[in-house]
Formats: structure tokens, sequence, C-alpha cells
């Protein structure tokens, strides 16, 4: 029996068990308290390829900027995750994605309509100018 329920962004289906205990069908990590998604070479495609629009914060650990961004980030998650999906590739662990995407400076915020990239921001712009960003796209205005 599945059961499709709001925990992140995009909604997760969880499979319950004959023990009652909820395992994750889809390849994700799944964080309480949290809306974005952890992207990797594995499901990066399927969320990328979604009917909402995905806006992908590329970072790094180590990486001083991008740890300040990450609460506007997930602010700006609880604010518009029922109209867009908020991801996060750690470079140094996907590289490939990084690579792909020709990411050379972080963070970089790339957003992607129907598998393609569209837009991107570079670097820690800030609440208002990424919720800019955002609300651009959202209207219809973003594109590469």
């Amino acid at each position: 029996m599945h059961h499709n329920l709001k925990y992140a962004s995009p909604s997760l289906l969880l499979q319950w068990s004959s023990k009652d205990d909820m395992t994750e069908v889809a390849n994700q990590t799944a964080r309480p308290g949290r809306l974005t998604v952890r992207l990797t070479e594995d499901n990066f495609q399927e969320y990328s390829s979604s009917e909402k629009p995905l806006l992908v914060d590329f970072w790094a650990s180590w990486c001083g900027p991008c740890r300040t961004m990450e609460p506007v980030v997930e602010r700006l998650a609880e604010k518009y995750s029922d109209r867009m999906v908020f991801g996060k590739v750690n470079v140094d662990e996907e590289m490939d994605l990084s690579s792909r995407y020709q990411v050379l400076s972080i963070p970089t915020f790339m957003m992607f309509k129907k598998g393609q990239p569209t837009d991107a921001v570079i670097g820690a712009v800030g609440e208002v100018a990424l919720e800019q960003f955002v609300r651009r796209v959202l209207n219809g205005h973003g594109s590469m």
C-alpha cells in the first residue's frame, strides 16, 4: 500500500511495511523540517524534468558564502515549494553534475525547466535578489 505524503518537496512516496515502518521508495535523503532535495547523479534527471521548475543550489561544505545562503534557500523553499522544487548539489560529491552544467563558482543557483537549464545566478546574492530570481522564473520571465 502506497501513500503520497508531503514530507519534502516534491512529495515523497513512502511505503508502509507490514511492521508499519516507513521506508523511502524515492532515491533521496529525507531531512525532517527541510524542503530541499539532495540531488545526485541518480535522481537529478527525475527532478529536473518534473512539471515544476527546479532551483538547484550548487554548493560545498567548505564554502562560507554557500553556508550563508543555506537558510535563505530554506526560507524560499518554505515560501514557494508549492510551485517550485528546491534542490542542492554538493559539487565535491557530484563532480559530473557540476561539470556538465559548467559550474565554476559557488554558490551557483541554476533554474531548470523540463530538464534544461534556463537561468542562473552566481554568488551569495542575498535573500532579496534570490527571491526576485525565483519570482521572475515563476512569472515566466527566466531564460538563458
